[in-house]
């Protein structure tokens, strides 16, 4: 009898409960505390999903099929559904009602006799394809104000093939060459799309263009943000606001719109496929920000983090950090920066799921999944010490302006040379650069000059005016020696803006 089959049975006989929290060990004066959430010994904790209940307690959805219940009052876990074919994302819905998204379908899971445990699985809709290939990965749902849920399909690997039999009409247009080793492909209705299922399972595809979207989100206006990672024609890792009928950029899912049904995408110019589609609305430096970005999470009403209050947190696969996106409409469109949020400080790599606790604390499940990462649970939390961090970083018409969460010492802050400006654009490409190094991705990399900086009255903002702003760069900013008026140096030093509009003059 194995571990795993032995931690299910004792689950469906009773509760299971685990060692006390333990918070990793911080410095003095550090911001936010990280704490590790004990899971039940044999549990593969790979998280897919998390969400809570009304009273408090987590529920958790983890790869190999488990759906669980953890009170963190008393440590307690309790098995609320099995079987699951790997689940990477759910909601809930009430009490005794969750969506989870699996490799076959959307399911609603009830527990109709209130006993703690699902005993109704129903499918809301498998209206889409499976051709076989491992990296057909689902992700989501999210769900707007009027019920309707929103999923992402991933395209499928170069490096793996399809089945003899699979689900949903084949397109074989929809891979690069014969034997599809060249690019991430979708031959199977909707890979590399955002659907929209309303309430009754209909589902509306809703754009195209995604290679690996691994995390959805809405704003507090109900806009959707999508991350997608970097690789065949994702030049960096990104963060899209997606409309419908958008189209961002991976070729391989056009052919699921019946004017590309018969048609080569892959071998249409590249200036082409460009002129069609959407940039993304922030990308995230490779190597510097992000390699593999995870779910946006809005900071809404959360006393613990409400410096930075309608932002986004994201998480990040490859690296033992959480970073944070603010945006700002230009031109119709969204824009904005990133910086880290949390980095290291007991943070575990493959930070794949992220919800807020009632008391406004940050929950992370992590994954691995054959992808660099790690397994479990963990919680951050304010340690009552204010952030000294960049609040806010804004396009002017003449430079950018800083918002800082305190006011700064203002001798280093009006100093020049305590700020590092460089721009760069990634080039959108049907293959990476060979080259491993995040550096070799960046063209025209240039050092940026900052001409003058002032400073407000309350030593809050400092605006940086440059002799030049160039639409459809990244401009990056390394700041140093910048202190707070009691000599604290900021929290993060590097924060990266994608100019994509510019201001009316």
């Amino acid at each position: 009898m194995t571990k795993t089959r032995h931690l299910l049975i004792v689950l469906l006989t009773g509760l299971c409960i685990v060692s006390a929290c333990k918070p990793k060990p911080q410095g003095p004066g550090a911001t936010y505390e990280v704490t590790d959430i004990p899971v039940p010994d044999g549990l593969l904790a790979e998280t897919g999903g998390l969400d809570f209940l009304s009273d408090g307690r987590l529920i958790a959805c983890f790869t190999r099929g488990e759906v669980m219940i953890y009170d963190p009052k008393t440590n307690e876990w309790s098995l609320f559904a099995e079987g699951l074919h790997e689940p990477l994302g759910l909601v809930v819905i009430n009490d005794s009602e969750i969506v989870v998204l699996q490799r076959p379908e959307l399911t609603r899971i009830t527990d109709t006799d209130k006993d703690g445990k699902a005993d109704v699985y129903e499918k809301i809709t498998d209206d889409f394809g499976i051709s076989g290939n491992y990296h057909e990965f689902n992700y989501g749902p999210v769900r707007d104000s009027e019920g309707n849920f929103y999923i992402a399909l991933n395209t499928a690997s170069s490096g793996g093939g399809i089945r003899e039999n699979v689900r949903g009409e084949l397109r074989l247009n929809g891979r690069d060459g014969e034997d599809g080793k060249r690019q991430m492909y979708s031959v199977v209705p909707y890979r590399g799309w955002v659907l929209k299922i309303q309430p009754d399972g209909k589902v509306i595809p809703m754009a195209s263009g995604f290679r690996s979207p691994n995390g959805l989100g809405f704003d507090d206006s109900g806009n959707l943000f999508v991350t997608d990672n970097q690789s065949d024609w994702v030049e960096t890792s990104t963060l899209y606001h997606v409309k419908k009928d958008r189209f961002f950029g991976h070729p391989a899912s056009l052919v699921w719109q019946e004017e590309w049904k018969d048609a080569d995408p892959f071998s249409l110019p590249i200036s082409t496929l460009d002129s069609l589609r959407t940039k993304a609305s922030v990308l995230f430096p490779h190597g510097i920000m992000a390699n593999s970005p995870t779910q946006p999470l809005l900071i809404k009403n959360n006393e613990q983090f409400k410096d930075f209050e309608g932002q986004f947190l994201i998480g990040e696969m490859n690296r033992d950090r959480i970073f944070r996106v603010m945006l700002e409409e230009v031109a119709g469109e969204f824009q904005g920066a990133c910086i880290a949020f949390v980095d290291g400080q007991g943070l575990r790599v493959g930070n794949n799921r992220l919800a807020f606790g009632p008391d406004g604390s940050l929950w992370v499940g992590q994954i691995e999944h054959g992808w660099r990462g790690d397994q479990g649970i963990q919680k951050i939390t304010s340690t009552g010490n204010p952030p000294m961090d960049i609040a806010k970083m804004s396009l002017t018409k003449k430079g950018f302006e800083l918002t800082f969460t305190q006011a700064v010492n203002p001798e280093g802050a009006l100093a020049i040379e305590n700020y590092q400006l460089r721009r760069y654009y990634y080039a959108y490409q049907k293959k990476p650069f060979d080259e491993p190094v995040d550096k070799s991705t960046q063209r025209d990399l240039q050092s940026v000059a900052i001409k003058d900086i002032t400073i407000s009255a309350d030593n809050m903002t400092v605006e940086l005016v440059l002799e030049t702003l160039k639409p459809g760069y990244v401009y990056e900013l390394k700041l140093d020696r910048i202190y707070n008026q009691a000599g604290k140096p900021l929290d993060n030093q590097l924060i990266a803006y994608t100019l994509n509009n510019l201001l009316p003059s």
